[in-house]
């Protein structure tokens, strides 16, 4: 009985650190560890309203942090910029989370006409998106080819 206190006071303790303080709303994290064994903690966007919004009106993403988006199954994917207030690099993965296409540096689309905003990736078929702060991938020598581990 005592352990399994301490277990549920644990997982509350644990959910109630996992909050997006800028959304208000509580986040599942996925620690994604790199090709070069670099680790970082992604939130990860599976229900259809995370992956519309996903870095919509945010001001920042930490160097050591992304937003990995899963889909239900491979397709191809495209991502715009609209409403992101950051530039970011978006990676997208295969169904062996093998990385597919890379969007570096993808400027944010701040013009009131959405039909202004250009479209991202798409041209393969992905499964697995990973969004990071623009120049992280460079930074951690990411590129097509390369397998990603969460």
């Amino acid at each position: 009985m005592l352990l399994r206190v301490f277990i549920l006071g644990s997982a509350i303790l644990w959910t109630a650190g996992c909050k997006n303080k800028e959304a208000g709303e509580h986040v599942t994290l996925k620690q994604v560890t790199l090709p070069g064994g670099e680790q970082i903690m992604a939130e990860v966007m599976m229900r259809q309203s995370d992956v519309m919004s996903g870095m919509m009106f945010r001001n920042s993403l930490a160097p050591d942090r992304g937003l990995l988006f899963i889909h239900n199954r491979p397709g191809r994917y495209t991502y715009w910029m609209r409403n992101v207030k950051v530039p970011l690099d978006i990676i997208w993965m295969d169904k062996a989370k093998k990385i597919v296409e890379i969007s570096a540096n993808t400027p944010p689309c701040l013009d009131p006409d959405p039909v202004k905003c250009p479209q991202y990736g798409g041209k393969v078929d992905s499964r697995f998106v990973l969004e990071l702060a623009a120049g992280r991938a460079a930074a951690y020598g990411l590129a097509i080819g390369q397998s990603l581990s969460f």
